[in-house]
């Protein structure tokens, strides 16, 4: 009889160890059952193998009513419950089960540092860890491994440790090593990633070559990585599907779409486009090589099963397109009727989508459902997200809400509300924002420059600017680039410095580029200066015969001067070089459905009712002062009557998006327009009567800034 049971316990724990290692919950429960209702033993050792069955399968709760009937629980099944609640974020549950092991051994302690590690939080990994070396603990890779990836938010604190690695042979441990070129590669310090991969000889594994092919990848050396993978291929080690992502990264910062479909035909003879790693740097690869999103699609559609990576990559994708943001969307929508819980990557995506689509009723519904899900309320890239999104919205309130109750900032957090701040014309607030970013110790970037200086450009601070620009590389050593100059090109400008602009452009040490040259022809139609006007449309030319903008603005320079001949030469030139003029656009969300109008719309099923409540409203804001500026009129011809001009006035896309609006909402209720374009100086001035006659708070975003009308005066102090 005993020989007979001992038979079948060996062939019943070998059953149950195949189960777990091909992830086979059905027949894992099977045995379950017999092992809870027949004569064999009830013991530690098998009942620890149930708890790891569903660890694996991730049924937390299965796993824990495991751990709680074990008979005399030990080291083992302490592990595995503790490692199942960390896998699972539940770090808290993780660290009461670590306390109540009588005796916790090197796993134990893994097994939680790297549970904080992979979640960001720093103290209390670093704290086990300090804890492992005062009792006398012999560490191993696996516990620097996770204490270099704990302290990634702090470059002296990974120096120490490396220091502390070298000096105790842990960088013998290929996996300390792998962490170490990870976490410099991703923070600047490419120098250090290629010494200690040069260093390590011939103590390279695959994931050696892979974060190094990674590491030249981010630091937009595609070649560099490309050579990598071919001296992989030369010396004949093993090729797996992160090695293929790897290289799929290199392509897309070479932005070689030719190379790259080479690659993903070699990747189909080889039958890796099925595999959902693959595939996500695939789609990742086209969204961002201008490759189409027709071919992620084709790419998504191939891979059997896709997982949440895949369908948070094809939601990405989407969302880096403005013109794709609704389909951003519903890839979402869709992902979750598939039975997928979004996380917080996911979130990070689909709000990036809701802020192009300046849809604050979305937003606010996305907002919701991150807070119902499983994701932390204190993750930081989501409530950045969160912030920008409210922040292009217009809700500068629900912004700083979310920035107020964040338990942590990160640089990417204060640049995000000071470049709403800045949006908005709001300059004091944003560089409130800046000294707090510099008193908390967080370094600015390029981009909260950018963001301080657009701010003192909105707002006329011609000195502060100066001030500003000068700091960020005599204190910061920040290298201005192509988007400082031409904040400060715009600063000069709008102050009506035109000379200083011109003088500040020919001493740049590279072209300005149309984005300069724009702004600077923007200021010469505020400021009348035709002759700068003509040099500045004539070098944006120069870079892109077939932008429009230049054609148009000297063409109502041009007609203001009665000078029609130069106004027809201008437009047989946009003719000759196929330039369009685009239309100016705004749209208006209304009870959650968003109404487009373009300029001289006639296609609007309301549109009589908004003419007829556009006379009325004329009327009354005549006598309120309103003086139509018909130099804003669209330029036909010389002979145009000046009440066709007005007439044309009251159809541009913004008056009509605004009227809509009032006709259809309630007395009080603040809108909200966006337009595709800068709003004209006619529209402006409008909308600021209209604002006080109605008694509401009318938010228009253009293409430039935000301008918040309310009781007859906008927040750009007339100064935009």
């Amino acid at each position: 009889m005993n020989q007979i049971l001992s038979w079948s316990l060996h062939n019943f724990t070998n059953l149950l160890k195949t189960c777990i290692s091909q992830r086979d919950l059905i027949t894992g429960k099977t045995l379950h059952t017999i092992y809870i209702k027949t004569l064999i033993p009830n013991s530690t050792y098998l009942s620890n193998h149930f708890i790891l069955l569903y660890s694996k399968c991730r049924r937390l709760s299965a796993a824990r009513n495991a751990f709680d009937v074990v008979p005399h629980p030990n080291v083992f099944s302490f592990n595995t419950i503790v490692a199942a609640y960390a896998k699972e974020s539940q770090p808290t549950i993780a660290r009461q089960l670590f306390d109540e092991i009588p005796q916790p051994d090197i796993v134990s302690y893994n097994t939680l540092i790297s549970a904080y590690a992979d979640r960001g939080e720093t103290r209390p990994a670093l704290d086990l860890f300090m804890e492992m070396r005062e009792l006398g603990f012999e560490m191993d890779g696996f516990t620097f491994s996770a204490a270099v990836t704990a302290a990634c938010k702090d470059f002296c604190l990974i120096r120490q440790l490396h220091k502390l690695a070298i000096s105790g042979g842990f960088n013998m441990y290929t996996s300390v090593n792998n962490s170490l070129i990870t976490y410099y590669s991703k923070n600047g310090y490419l120098d250090y990633a290629k010494w200690i991969f040069n260093d390590m000889g011939s103590d390279k594994d695959e994931v050696t070559w892979n974060s190094m092919i990674v590491a030249y990848s981010q630091h937009r050396d595609g070649l560099k990585a490309l050579a990598l993978y071919r001296e992989m291929l030369h010396l004949g080690l093993r090729i797996d599907i992160y090695t293929l992502a790897s290289v799929l990264t290199a392509f897309t910062c070479l932005e070689d779409l030719r190379g790259g479909l080479q690659f993903h035909c070699q990747l189909i003879k080889k039958g890796y486009n099925q595999n959902t790693h693959v595939g996500s740097g695939l789609i990742d690869f086209y969204s961002k090589c201008n490759g189409g999103m027709s071919n992620c699609k084709n790419v998504f559609d191939e891979i059997i099963g896709p997982d949440l990576v895949l369908w948070n990559t094809m939601v990405s994708g989407y969302s880096q397109k403005d013109d794709l943001s609704e389909e951003a969307i519903t890839c979402f929508i869709n992902m979750q009727r598939e039975g997928y819980c979004p996380d917080d990557c996911t979130f990070v995506c689909v709000i990036s989508a809701s802020s192009n689509l300046s849809s604050p009723n979305q937003g606010k519904q996305i907002h919701c459902l991150a807070l119902k899900s499983d994701i932390p309320s204190n993750r930081i890239s989501v409530n950045n997200a969160l912030i920008t999104m409210y922040s292009k919205c217009g809700n500068l309130k629900d912004a700083r809400q979310v920035f107020d109750n964040m338990p942590e900032h990160n640089t990417v957090t204060l640049n995000s509300l000071i470049t709403g701040y800045a949006q908005h014309g709001l300059q004091t607030e944003a560089l409130d924002l800046f000294k707090h970013m510099l008193e908390a110790n967080i370094s600015p970037t390029r981009i909260t420059f950018v963001s301080i200086l657009s701010a003192c450009a909105h707002t006329g601070k011609v000195e502060e600017g100066r001030k500003y620009f000068n700091l960020m590389t005599e204190n910061y050593g920040i290298q201005p680039d192509e988007e400082h100059f031409a904040c400060m090109i715009d600063l000069f400008g709008r102050a009506g410095k035109l000379d200083e602009a011109e003088r500040f452009i020919e001493n740049m040490p590279f072209n300005p580029g149309t984005v300069g040259w724009g702004s600077l022809l923007g200021a010469c139609r505020t400021h009348g200066n035709l002759e700068l006007a003509v040099k500045a449309a004539n070098q944006c030319l120069l870079l892109d015969p077939s932008n429009a903008a230049p054609y148009v603005i000297l063409a109502h320079m041009y007609a203001k001067d009665n000078k029609w001949d130069e106004v027809a030469m201008i437009r047989k030139s946009m003719r000759n070089n196929g330039a369009k003029k685009n239309p100016g656009c705004s749209w208006i969300e209304i009870n959650k459905k968003v109404h487009v109008f373009v300029a001289e719309d006639s296609s609007h099923p309301m549109l009589n009712e908004i003419a007829r409540f556009w006379e009325e409203l004329v009327k009354k804001m005549k006598r309120a002062g309103y003086v139509p500026d018909v130099k804003w009129a669209l330029v036909r011809d010389h002979d145009i009557m000046e009440d066709e001009k007005e007439t044309s006035l009251g159809r541009h896309s913004e008056k009509l998006a605004v009227v809509f609006g009032l006709l259809s909402t309630k007395d009080g209720q603040p809108l909200y327009v966006v337009k595709n374009l800068r709003i004209c100086g006619d529209c402006h001035n409008a909308i600021k009567i209209i604002s006080s006659l109605t008694r509401r708070e009318i938010t228009v975003r253009d293409a430039r800034r935000f301008h918040c009308f309310k009781d007859g005066q906008c927040s750009c102090g007339d100064y935009w």
